[in-house]
């Protein structure tokens, strides 16, 4: 039996489809995960990673080809959707339009014969958890889509569930409201304390809510840890790709001297950089850098120097991006944060610069 301070256990599961041509496609190829009581858990991948089919099987709306899935340590691998203690949210609100607001929210109380006047009563208590008194008598169509959602919200959270499925929620609307239902939704699983299992392919949206991030591709879960872990530490290329934006320099591992490792740009220089794995000599590997760990013009005492040309200068208000081409041939690109009242740039498309970067900034990727 497995531990219930776990809302949700996925234990080696496969999911298997048979293709239109015949063959087989592992939509889930072993994926292990294991998510705390209350934690708010994000699933985060390109379409097609498998993130969406991992929770239609913890919702129940599919069943694992092989493989076990616990719900606080009870293994509810082939138990039908209905016998789970689990809601599910999804991007398009599937309100009922002829209904109004508190038959909408009542609807799943109605069915599982709760008597009217516990209905009103909990209704109004949904209503005020997403911050919509009084809404009652509303119908779908006379409330904008942050209310739609907030509704639709209110519908899951009316039965109580243990554990809470959300299926790309915030997708059909506009980014600026897009933003700020990211903190309330935040906030809101703090106050309700239920496990939030959310799907997005928005990286910065999994980084901001997340209290851990599994990023997928291609049926596979390649890495799961809190959004720090995810974007300082990627544990390979694609990872580290997908999360964000990251220059990689190739090159060949020359030594390594304990945790520092020295490796070759061909062309461009040699660079240290501190990794706890182990690597041999001659190796090819790509170090991975966030443009705004690198500065323009300020050398480093201790750290890393290369030398290069400015070939582009892209002003963003908030910060401006350089591009700079190394003599080896490979580009990298640095993001300087504009603090200054009267922007002036560090340097402007030609400039001979050094870029610099410590030896704790990047990380060392085989693939």
């Amino acid at each position: 039996m497995a531990s219930s301070e776990f809302a949700v256990e996925m234990q080696d599961i496969v999911k298997q489809f048979v293709t239109p041509e015949g063959g087989i496609l592992a939509a889930v190829n072993h994926v292990t995960m294991q998510i705390k009581d209350g934690e708010f858990f994000s699933l985060l991948g390109p379409s097609g990673c498998g993130k969406t089919t991992s929770l239609r099987m913890i919702a129940g709306f599919e069943l694992p080809t092989d493989g076990n899935i616990l719900i606080h340590g009870k293994d509810m691998s082939q138990t039908p959707a209905f016998q789970r203690p689990i809601n599910t949210v999804f991007q398009q609100y599937a309100l009922f339009p002829h209904m109004t607001v508190e038959q909408n929210i009542a609807f799943g109380l109605e069915m599982k014969g709760v008597s009217r006047t516990d209905r009103i009563r909990r209704v109004g208590e949904a209503l005020e958890m997403v911050r919509l008194p009084g809404m009652e008598m509303r119908r779908p169509k006379q409330l904008s889509g942050g209310q739609q959602q907030r509704i639709a919200l209110a519908r899951a959270l009316v039965n109580k569930p243990e554990v809470l499925l959300l299926d790309e929620p915030l997708g059909a609307l506009d980014l600026k409201l897009r933003k700020e239902m990211q903190l309330e939704l935040k906030t809101l699983q703090r106050e309700v304390g239920i496990t939030f299992i959310y799907v997005t392919h928005d990286q910065e949206e999994a980084l901001t809510m997340s209290d851990r991030i599994a990023v997928m591709s291609k049926g596979l879960a390649l890495q799961i840890g809190v959004p720090e872990e995810i974007y300082e530490r990627p544990a390979n290329k694609f990872v580290a790709d997908f999360i964000g934006e990251t220059n990689f320099l190739d090159g060949v591992v020359k030594r390594q001297n304990g945790n520092v490792v020295e490796v070759d740009l061909p062309g461009s220089g040699v660079v240290f950089v501190e990794s706890s794995r182990k690597f041999t000599n001659g190796q090819q590997v790509a170090v991975a850098v966030r443009p705004e760990k690198l500065t323009l013009n300020s050398e480093i005492k201790d750290g890393n120097n290369l030398k290069g040309r400015v070939e582009e200068v892209i002003y963003i208000g908030t910060d401006t991006q350089y591009g700079v081409r190394f003599p080896g041939g490979q580009k990298a690109r640095v993001r300087e944060q504009n603090t200054s009242f009267a922007h002036k740039s560090i340097a402007k498309s030609g400039d001979e610069v050094m870029m610099s970067f410590t030896y704790v900034s990047p990380s060392l990727l085989t693939e």
